[in-house]
């Protein structure tokens, strides 16, 4: 049932069109899921009856009834799980090594893991989301897609724009909306729904825009989206925005995947709204999704602003890296309280804003040891000594559910399940006791052999 309301207005805008709307929303939703190239996997060894979204390569949808969330390879950060057409917003914004990249909306963290892939580990992605219980999820999907070059912060727009001025080569704003796209995945956005929120939400968008606008460099790229149809969100949020910011012009891309943006659904709606997209789901294997390249006019080096101070790791840290055979990226070592984090290279000041994940967690200092993170392991490629676990096997189940394991090794082990570091475990004495952490542990239940 679509809310009052929403019918007539679609019905409106669509006419003939229509119809082949309504039967895509009354189908089953699509799903997709995103290799990480950070882990890297060979797409047949995931045998969940993948087929390519076009645009972005690394990106599937999949047979639902195959349930690849399930399987330890997704905890091991192999892959995340994401709606295809929610993949198309960074594929516009097109991340390059190097560069500096802010996610301004960024929870629960599915494109901010994909710029991240792109970045490769070089440059700095700097995620924020205001929400406290959400950019705790956004930073856990950071840490589980083993990516060290992200900061995580939890601060409004507006705290941002004033410390980072001009800073960002790109901005991606994937605003808040009233959820029109996503009526066929989750049901409390029809609940939700009236005009009253397509109206509010449109004055908080303007909001967080001006906010991003004032943080990218002149030349840099904004990419606006929402997984919303209504146009006062989508080409009426972006002509608004262009009238206040003259320095800005819509981009268009090269994209025959997705329909043109539709001027003349808004008020005045200036021709160059066309070049802005939209993804529609009885167009296209996806959900409902709008977006707009921004471009900022001139050609001018990001700005630059005071950087964190290094401090020495402790003995103990570099003790056991060394034992533990890792070699850490580039990056400054900061503490917080007893935990030790790797910031990226070139990371600002961060005094005055609340931070969650200030890098790659590397550890903790208990008593003169140093007892390796969760982070660190899902970070790692390859250690001195490893215990490799089938994934379709009963040892990696009894892993995930905190048991120990047979072990003929000493000391930390990293365990790894198709070729993917997913956790740590200390051998002694023939056992492997357990350390993947509490909070992710499964429920045990033994392997099905058919």
């Amino acid at each position: 049932m679509l809310p009052n309301g929403f019918e007539e207005k679609m019905q409106a805008l669509l006419g003939p069109e229509y119809e082949a709307f309504l039967r895509a929303l009354d189908g089953p939703r699509r799903v997709g899921l995103r290799r990480n190239p950070r882990k890297p996997l060979d797409p047949e060894a995931l045998d969940f009856g993948l087929s390519p979204v076009p645009w972005e390569p690394l990106g599937h949808t999949y047979d639902p009834s195959c349930r690849p969330g399930l399987d330890p390879r997704h905890e091991a950060g192999g892959f995340y799980l994401q709606e295809p057409s929610a993949m198309a917003p960074v594929a516009l914004l097109d991340p390059q090594p190097g560069e500096r990249i802010l996610d301004l909306c960024a929870a629960p963290g599915g494109k901010s893991t994909q710029i991240a892939g792109r970045l490769m580990g070089s440059g700095l992605l700097v995620c924020n989301e205001i929400h406290p219980k959400r950019a705790k999820i956004l930073s856990s999907n950071l840490e589980r897609l083993g990516i060290e070059n992200a900061l995580v912060l939890n601060e409004h727009p507006q705290s941002l724009a004033a410390r980072f001025a001009g800073y960002f080569d790109r901005v991606l704003v994937d605003a808040p909306c009233s959820g029109e796209g996503m009526f066929r995945k989750h049901d409390e956005a029809v609940t939700d729904w009236s005009a009253e929120t397509v109206a509010m939400c449109a004055r908080r968008q303007q909001e967080i825009l001006q906010s991003a606008a004032c943080m990218l460099r002149p030349g840099g790229r904004l990419v606006y989206s929402t997984c919303t149809f209504s146009p006062e969100e989508d080409e009426g949020t972006v002509a608004l925005f262009l009238e206040r910011h003259p320095d800005f012009f819509v981009e268009p891309q090269d994209t025959p995947w997705f329909a043109p943006g539709r001027p003349e659904w808004v008020p005045g709606g200036r021709a160059e709204l066309a070049g802005t997209v939209r993804l529609w789901p009885h167009k296209l294997a996806g959900e409902g999704h709008f977006a707009a390249v921004l471009r900022r006019r001139g050609d001018e080096p990001a700005a630059g602003v005071n950087t964190l101070s290094a401090q020495k790791l402790p003995a103990a840290a570099e003790t056991l890296l060394r034992e533990l055979g890792v070699t850490l990226p580039d990056g400054i070592p900061v503490a917080f309280g007893d935990t030790w984090y790797l910031a990226p290279p070139d990371t600002p000041v961060l005094s005055g804003l609340r931070v969650l994940r200030p890098g790659l967690e590397l550890g903790t200092v208990q008593k003169g040891r140093f007892l390796p993170s969760h982070a660190l392991a899902l970070w790692c490629s390859a250690c001195t000594a490893e215990l490799a676990l089938d994934p379709a096997g009963d040892e990696i189940r009894r892993y995930l559910a905190g048991q120990t394991l047979a072990c003929n090794q000493t000391g930390w082990v990293l365990v790894k399940t198709g070729g993917l570091s997913i956790g740590w475990g200390k051998a002694s004495a023939g056992v492997l006791k357990n350390h993947y952490p509490k909070g992710l542990r499964r429920p045990y239940a033994p392997a099905s052999h058919g």
